[in-house]
């Protein structure tokens, strides 16, 4: 596997979206689409490569005085950066996303007990997400199997080593313009948009990683 270069410090980039804006409806509006990836997303990519330039001078310096705000603005707009940039690759226009691949099946079948019982368990942790946030199914290579978590806040109740798998953002912005206040109404039509070959691309990379088990 060809490895990637280290992206410098304040070296990241807004990713292209992988469809046009109007690529998503009438699930999400292209209106909705282009004010989230255009504005939202680029925010938190210009905050994370802020951020990393100031911890950058800080160590030339050695100053670390605001160290603990520039960490905090790390965690939260990297965070932001990285679930977005899923979050884009794992839709895509209805119709076209396909079905659960076999390892996706398979791992799903193992511990949530079937598809089904998979997606009401996801779709109510997003639909319960405490203000802002995420829900995300993540492979834990520590115990070797998926994990549905809610993520407020980008960086609040991770898990660490889990890797995102599927994502969805249940932030505001993600869904008010379409259905104000209405988040299980997006979350049902969200699933319309699932790609699942990309889902199950990611598990397989997933799953090839290699960690020490923990019990």
């Amino acid at each position: 596997m060809k490895e990637h270069p280290m992206v410098p410090p304040g070296g990241h980039r807004l990713p292209p979206l992988p469809y046009a804006y109007d690529a998503l409806e009438p699930v999400i509006s292209a209106r909705t689409l282009k004010i989230h990836h255009d504005i939202h997303h680029k925010a938190y990519v210009d905050g994370l490569n802020q951020a990393e330039i100031k911890l950058v001078e800080a160590r030339r310096q050695k100053n670390f005085d605001l160290v603990k705000h520039w960490e905090g603005e790390l965690a939260f707009n990297g965070s932001g950066h990285i679930l977005h940039s899923i979050y884009w690759t794992v839709m895509a226009p209805e119709g076209r996303g396909g079905s659960p691949g076999p390892l996706t099946t398979r791992c799903v079948d193992e511990y949530f007990g079937g598809i089904e019982a998979f997606k009401a368990q996801f779709t109510s942790a997003a639909a319960k997400v405490e203000g802002s946030g995420w829900t995300i199914l993540t492979w834990q290579p520590t115990w070797r199997r998926l994990e549905i978590l809610q993520a407020e806040k980008h960086q609040n109740l991770t898990q660490w080593s889990g890797i995102p798998v599927l994502v969805v953002d249940v932030w505001e912005h993600a869904y008010y313009l379409d259905y104000q206040s209405r988040r299980p109404e997006y979350l049902k039509a969200w699933w319309r948009l699932v790609d699942w070959r990309e889902v199950e691309r990611r598990l397989r990379l997933a799953v090839s990683s290699k960690v020490p088990l923990t019990r």
